[in-house]
Formats: C-alpha cells, structure tokens, sequence
C-alpha cells in the first residue's frame, strides 16, 4: 500500500514537472520569436486556409495553443482581427499543439532518456547576459525538463504493478466510450493542459496501464477540455471574445462526438491499422496514440472550416450584443420583413429617415451648445446618439439596397434620392460631433468664444433651425415653394460667414478678440454654413428625386 501511495506521488510529481518543462519551453519560444508571431497573426484576413495553417505554424513553434489563444483573443478584443480569423487560426492551433503528445511518445524511445541533459545545458545558457542565448537556454531546458517529467510519469506506472492493475480496474469498469471521454475532458480541464493529460495518457499506454482502444476515448475527450483554458481566458472580455470562446467550444465538441460515433464501431479495425504499421507493442502503441491525436486533430479541424460561419451564427443568437440590441432599437420603421411589399417599405423608409433626421436635429443642438457654452452633462447622450445615427444611416442604406430589386423604375429613382438624402443627414451628424471635438480641445487649451461671438453664432443657428423646421415641412409637402424658401435661408448663411468672418478678424485686429480663439471661430461658421448647404441638398432630393430642377435659381446653383 505505502508503495501504491509513493507510486501515485510520483505520478502527480511527474505530470508537475512535465507541465513546467513545457511552460518553460513555450514562454523561451515566445519570447524568441514573440513578434514575429503577432506579426504573422495580424497578416490574416477572411482565408480560412491561411489562418488555419497560421495557427499551426505559430503553435507548432511555441507549442503552446493557449499562448496563440491569448494572442488570437487579444487581437479580436482589441478589434485587430474578426471573429472569424480568429477561430480559423485557434483551429490550427490545435494541430500545432499535437507535436507535445509525439514528444510523450518519443520518451519510450531509448534515446530519450538523453534528452534530459538538455536541461542542465539549458540552465547554463540561462546564464549568459545575451537575450537570445537565454532564450534559447529556456527553451533548452523546457525541453530537458519536459522529458524528465514524462520519464516519472512512466517510471512511476512501470514500477508499480498496483498502480497498473488499479489503473486498468478502473478503465475496465467504465468500459463505456462514452465515460471515458467525458472523463479525458474533465482530466484536462483541471490540469488546464491537454499536452499534460495527452502525455499522462500516452505514458499510461506506453507503460501498458490502460489499452491503446481505451486511450483513444479519452484522447477525444481531452480535445473538449483543453477549451476551458480558452473559456477562462475569454471571461470579461468583449461580446466577440465571448463568441470566439463559444464557437470553438461548439466545435470541438462537435468533432470529438463525430469521431467517436465513427471510431466507437470500428475501434477493432483502427487499432489493427495502428498495430500493423508502428507495431504491436506498449512503445509502438504510445507511438500510435500520439500519431492517431495528430490525424484527428489534422482531418476534424480542417472539415470544422466550412462551418465556421454557420456556428458564428448560432453563437450571436446565444451570446447577443447588449450594444448592438440597444441599436437596433434605435430603428423604429423599417425591417426586412418589409421588403415583399414593396408599397409599405416605401413609406416605412422614408419615416425612418425623417427619424434619422431628429436625431441629427438633436445632436447638432447638442454640439452646438457644447461649443460655445461648454457644458458636458450631455456628452454621453451626444455621444450615444452619434452612434445611433451611424447606425440608421447603415441600417437604410442596406435596406434600399435589397429593396430597390422589388420596386418600379419610378420608385427606384425615389430610393435613389433617399440614398442622398440619409448621406446628407449623416454628415449633419458627423458636423455636430464635431462641435464636441473642437469643444474638447478648447477646454484644454483654456479657451472660451466671447459674449459678442456666441450672439453672432446664435443668428446663425438661428438660420440652421428655420432650415431645419423647413426641410421636415418639405418631407411631407414637397412643394417647389418650400424649397425656394429654404434655398433663400441657405443664402443667408452664405452671407452671414462672411459678416461673421470679417467681424471676428476685425475684432483681431483690434485685439479685442484672442487669436487663439481664430482656429475655432471658422471652423464653427465654416461647419454651420455646410450644415445648410446638406439641407438644401435634402430639400432637392426629396422634391425633385428625377433630377429635374424645380426652378432656374436652383438649377443654376446645382450645376
């Protein structure tokens, strides 16, 4: 019994160590060749192939898939890379990893037990003062390390022949495939580590403790549990980290249950195959239990790619974007559904549009009163709403797209106008969030607009708002009179940045004014007047969407 317990010490002391060599060795990888890789990584696009093959590179090199699923994280929590390119490369990355298990494999080799020099040689380099060396010496001793670990892990089932007949007892008595892949998943998932659960059970099979047919179960099962590493790395991070997480889970058990529906009837055959080509022996069984990890990992990932997107899908259904919810509820009119009846959609859009409009309103008198009285108790809802309004201008755009198929040549010129129309409200938008920009840096330089010119802005805006109360006129009566009307308006904004222009540089010279103030005063009446120019431009669009000038001023003016 004392023997047992040593046996099984030695065991768990054996997994440790192994589980420091290869921390060792993957973070002496990564530092060599650390950016170079995220260079490497950031270089993918929407090729799945070639994220795939990425992901292999990169973790054949450091062999460690959780390190590339930090960097792959990282990357799509920071908006570098999309969900997409992201799993392609984790994807691959698991086949990187699968070289551990071939190294657990070699330890049977007589040659192995050589390897352990590795890391007193190691060690020395660790010494030197240059980075590279000692690099290059962890990696060396990881590498020392890792083989001595998988040697006690064997060492300790070999020598204990209680050990070996509990091990088999055990096995023996779940005799179930099943059981024994939730088992491998739930062994790897509390070592965080499927290199330390494949090496146990390869070192397991090598020593003769547990069949090679047995192994293969858990070997499937521990491809489900290395995923907890990601899933706790995907904790507090943003929607698509989450989702990334999801789908590669979504995945791998996917693929583990697939192959054990094919591998669960035909165990017999493979482990003759097996037997057949690395022989029928404890080493040639270790060595046929790595390669088969290998394949597995190499036929089920590459197959996982087409389906990439799809599970994309059904994880946005599962893990939803309060941001993007919030968005969406932002659109009040339109919806896809709309689309077969070309009549309502028409009318829908254009309401929708006209709710665009508003919160275009709202936000520029919201960054107009930022600008000159500085004020920041409405940065959030400026802020909140420019989004908004990004996101409408989006949403309509895509829907008079796939609505413009379904409709008359007539209507397809009104959608044309609408096209116009929602890109000269969104650039309203963007002058008011500009508002709060240049607010901003006026606060942090320490400048205000006097008294004098906030009253010569206010008869401006004054302009602006009548434009504005005229141009929602105009969405409802589209008369040619209306539009002349707002055309006028226009001109006084044309005359009035060059009354408030003259006066500021007037007020300059007379040093009544701050230059420091120049910079920010023409912006703002540059802006307002452009402000004006795009409503008369919605004014046009939506009176005129064949393109036919209502008068000779206008046509003049357009030309």
């Amino acid at each position: 019994m004392e023997n047992l317990v040593l046996s099984i010490i030695t065991l768990f002391v054996g997994a440790a160590v192994f589980i420091v060599g290869m921390n060792m060795m993957s973070s002496g990888l990564r530092k060599s060749t650390g950016r170079g890789l995220r260079k490497l990584l950031k270089r993918i696009r929407n090729n799945r192939l070639a994220g795939f093959g990425i992901g292999t590179t990169v973790t054949t090199l450091i062999q460690s898939s959780a390190a590339t699923g930090v960097m792959v994280i990282g990357f799509i929590g920071a908006g570098a890379m999309t969900v997409f390119q992201g799993v392609s490369i984790i994807l691959g990355a698991y086949v990187g990893t699968t070289v551990t298990g071939l190294l657990a494999a070699l330890s049977s080799v007589k040659i192995s037990e050589y390897f352990v020099i590795l890391a007193v040689i190691g060690v020395i380099l660790m010494f030197f003062k240059k980075e590279l060396v000692k690099n290059i010496g962890e990696v060396l001793a990881g590498v020392g390390i890792l083989f001595f670990g998988l040697a006690t892990m064997s060492g300790a089932i070999k020598n204990n022949e209680d050990l070996i007949n509990g091990i088999q007892t055990f096995v023996s008595s779940v005799n179930f495939p099943l059981l024994l892949l939730l088992i491998g998943a739930v062994v790897t998932a509390l070592l965080q580590s499927s290199s330390a659960s494949i090496g146990l059970t390869v070192a397991m099979v090598g020593s003769g403790a547990i069949q090679f047919q047995d192994a293969i179960y858990l070997v499937l099962g521990a491809t489900i549990g290395t995923v907890i590493t990601l899933l706790i790395q995907t904790i507090g991070g943003n929607v698509n980290v989450k989702r990334t997480g999801l789908i590669v889970l979504i995945i791998r058990v996917l693929a583990a249950l697939v192959a054990l529906a094919i591998c669960w009837p035909l165990v017999g055959y493979i482990a003759n195959g097996f037997n057949a080509v690395f022989g029928d022996t404890k080493e040639g069984h270790a060595l046929s239990l790595a390669i088969f990890h290998i394949i597995y990992n190499v036929i089920f990932m590459l197959a996982a790619l087409p389906f990439i997107g799809p599970v994309e899908k059904i994880a946005n259904k599962f893990i939803k974007d309060k941001e993007e919810e919030k968005m969406k509820a932002s659109l009040k009119f339109i919806d896809n559904h709309l689309l077969d009846t070309p009549t309502v959609a028409m009318m829908q859009v254009k309401r929708e549009i006209i709710n665009m409009m508003h919160l275009s309103y709202d936000n520029l008198i919201l960054g107009y009163k930022r600008i000159l009285y500085q004020d920041n108790s409405k940065d959030k809802e400026l802020i909140e709403t420019e989004d908004k309004i990004d996101y409408i201008n989006n949403a309509i755009t895509q829907f008079l797209i796939n609505l413009t198929h379904n409709v008359s040549l007539k209507d397809e010129k009104t959608l044309g106008s609408f096209f116009h129309v929602v890109n000269d409200i969104e650039r309203i938008g963007d002058h008011a969030y500009n508002f709060y920009e240049s607010s901003l840096k006026m606060v942090d330089n320490d400048l205000a607009f006097s008294d004098i010119a906030k009253k010569e802005f206010d008869s401006m805006f004054d302009v602006i708002c009548q434009m504005f109360d005229l141009t929602f006129v105009i969405f409802h009566d589209k008369s040619k009179e209306s539009l002349k009307k707002l055309h006028d308006l226009e001109d006084q904004t044309d005359d009035l940045k060059n009354a408030l222009s003259s006066a500021h540089y007037e007020r300059i010279q007379k040093k009544t004014c701050k230059v420091e103030n120049s910079p920010f005063y023409t912006t703002l009446v540059s802006e307002l007047e452009r402000v004006a120019d795009h409503l008369v431009n919605i004014g046009y669009s939506i009176v005129n969407p064949t393109g036919d000038d209502p008068t000779e001023k206008l046509a003049e003016k357009y030309e």
